[in-house]
């Protein structure tokens, strides 16, 4: 059986970098989730927000994973908030190998506050940015593996992940 490999994980993680990365050294094709919502909805993610508000972005996000996921030989970058919806979730674990691109809180929201594309949290203080990760982790949990990304690079995490991935993919 053909799994993917999907990260998961919070905005601003890494897990576009890391996919790419991880796509040039393998034979799996990368897909940012993100992107491919962008592409069907002809706008930013950000727009999808303000014009069409979240549960709109939520519905097609779900859309769009479920038929990318059915696909084989990927490695698929879900959005920060893809891993909280149980049909994604259900899906991922089902019949994927799934990594989450784990971060010190404070690495997050330094990164997080570096990038102006992250539309959820444009009126979010540190404080609710730290109370969006608590949550979130505690779901990010059921994922796979868990990859503590903290004095790595980007070379590190993708060797890291596709050795755990190509081990894991053998023996299932």
């Amino acid at each position: 059986m053909n799994k993917n490999l999907v990260l998961i994980g919070m905005m601003g993680s890494g897990k576009s970098t890391i996919g790419k990365e991880i796509s040039k050294k393998s034979s799996l094709k990368f897909k940012d989730i993100d992107q491919l919502v962008e592409n069907d909805q002809k706008m930013k993610i950000r727009e999808i927000f303000e014009k069409k508000g979240e549960n709109f972005f939520r519905s097609v996000e779900e859309k769009i994973v479920l038929e990318t996921i059915k696909l084989p030989n990927q490695v698929i970058a879900l959005g920060g908030g893809s891993f909280l919806n149980r049909k994604i979730r259900t899906e991922v674990l089902k019949s994927n190998i799934s990594f989450w691109l784990n971060w010190k809180n404070i690495s997050i929201v330094e990164r997080i506050f570096k990038s102006k594309k992250r539309p959820k949290l444009d009126f979010l203080t540190e404080k609710d940015i730290l109370k969006l990760i608590n949550l979130r982790s505690k779901t990010y949990l059921k994922a796979d593996f868990k990859i503590n990304c903290d004095n790595l690079n980007k070379y590190q995490i993708a060797n890291k992940i596709l050795k755990i991935y190509e081990n894991e993919k053998n023996y299932s």
